[in-house]
């Protein structure tokens, strides 16, 4: 009687320990602080000799202070690769997450630490979405946004170069900055749209005057490490990155699973259906084994929840959302479907580590708020956010067992 008085009393303190800790985050309504995103306005701002301040509003947060972590990158198991560098006031994630990603590719697979333009892809990206809206006559989603997979389809076609050959930065200009270049294209289009001028050739001239404009011409030969290369054979020859080893891999309920399907979502604007869709349970599983065994993943999916803050460099589920025990696919098809989970922003996961009962993954970042953090560039996904919000992830295909 006496033993199981014991085992009942110790049951009931594993619960409420358990308990108490999922439950330790609370609403607050944040001031606005000064943090990176400021510093890139204000760079920005100098550039073009501008001053345009703008008001700031409250933000609903979680307060994570009382949220056990790791508190740096070296807590982790992780992977080569660049240190974080900033996007500036671009939509470019995509490319800034998975460029970074086959950083990390190419240095496992042939031991070269590479520097690779994240805009070199960008640019060919603005270009294939003017070829479509005029293949498609204007029916077609105008955004700065992409997929990570939008790197294998524009490196099989257009290569690749090192970032010192082309950065996408003008002389003296410290941040990106697509605010106008976007503009002037979507008005280039939108006025090609509403006069009905669908030549291929006059839309890619026009569009590319623009980016030249903005970003500087692309080079179509270079020499690199005293050798003389094209994008292309830079690719073959230098990264020596085979793309097809690569996919996309997806959990969404509403799709079958085992199958390569659509990922709904406006930034997957050439409707790409290469998205492998497994179950979450798989789909967790398989990124955990994978983080753990060498890989690093590029994940895309959405940050614009309140457990997400950026100056302590952290990424929870609050419990005044949902449980992180009773996520389940449910839960994360019920948020996709009726829209409070979106597609907006790629970071790449470079390592894990386990703590108090939780896989965190440590991500390298290119959004402002991450170089709030106390590791600059870098946050601390739990995995209860992962499993809510991150809508799948860029890996080699090695690491997915059952893909066809």
């Amino acid at each position: 009687m006496k033993k199981s008085l014991l085992i009942t009393l110790t049951l009931l303190f594993v619960c409420s320990s358990l308990f108490a800790q999922n439950n330790s985050t609370k609403v607050e309504f944040r001031e606005p602080r000064s943090g990176y995103w400021d510093t890139i306005q204000k760079g920005i701002d100098t550039y073009l000799g501008l001053k345009n301040p703008k008001a700031k509003r409250q933000s609903l947060k979680a307060d994570v202070s009382k949220i056990e972590h790791p508190s740096a990158p070296g807590d982790f198991k992780y992977y080569w690769h660049n240190k974080p560098q900033s996007q500036g006031r671009t939509g470019t994630c995509w490319s800034f997450s998975t460029t970074s990603f086959f950083e990390s590719e190419v240095k496992r697979l042939t031991g070269k630490e590479v520097e690779i333009s994240e805009l070199y892809t960008v640019y060919w990206e603005y270009i294939e979405k003017a070829k479509r809206f005029a293949s498609e006559r204007g029916n077609s989603t105008l955004g700065e946004g992409s997929q990570g997979n939008a790197l294998q389809k524009n490196f099989k076609k257009y290569g690749a170069v090192p970032y010192e050959v082309y950065s996408g930065l003008l002389p003296e200009q410290k941040f990106y900055d697509h605010q106008d270049l976007f503009n002037e294209f979507s008005a280039f289009l939108n006025k090609s749209k509403e006069n009905q001028t669908w030549g291929e050739d006059f839309i890619v001239s026009g569009v590319k005057a623009i980016l030249d404009k903005y970003m500087g011409t692309p080079p179509e030969k270079f020499t690199y490490e005293g050798k003389n290369w094209t994008p292309q054979t830079f690719l073959k020859d230098y990264l020596q990155i085979n793309l097809d080893d690569y996919i996309a891999v997806m959990s969404i309920k509403n799709q079958p699973y085992g199958s390569y399907v659509i990922y709904d979502v406006p930034d997957n604007w050439w409707r790409n259906t290469d998205y492998y869709n497994i179950p979450l349970d798989e789909f967790m599983g398989t990124l955990k084994a994978a983080v753990d065994n060498g890989y690093t993943a590029a994940f895309f999916g959405d940050v614009s929840e309140p457990g997400i803050d950026g100056f302590s460099g952290l990424a929870i589920v609050p419990d005044f959302d949902i449980n992180p025990s009773t996520i389940s696919e449910d839960a994360r098809v019920f948020r996709f479907v009726n829209g409070q989970t979106t597609d907006d922003h790629g970071i790449h996961c470079v390592g894990s580590t386990e703590k108090n009962g939780y896989t965190w993954f440590l991500i390298r970042e290119s959004a402002a708020g991450s170089f709030n953090s106390p590791n600059p560039g870098y946050m601390m996904y739990r995995e209860d956010y992962v499993r809510l919000k991150m809508m799948g992830y860029l890996i080699h295909k090695s690491a997915v067992k059952g893909h066809k």
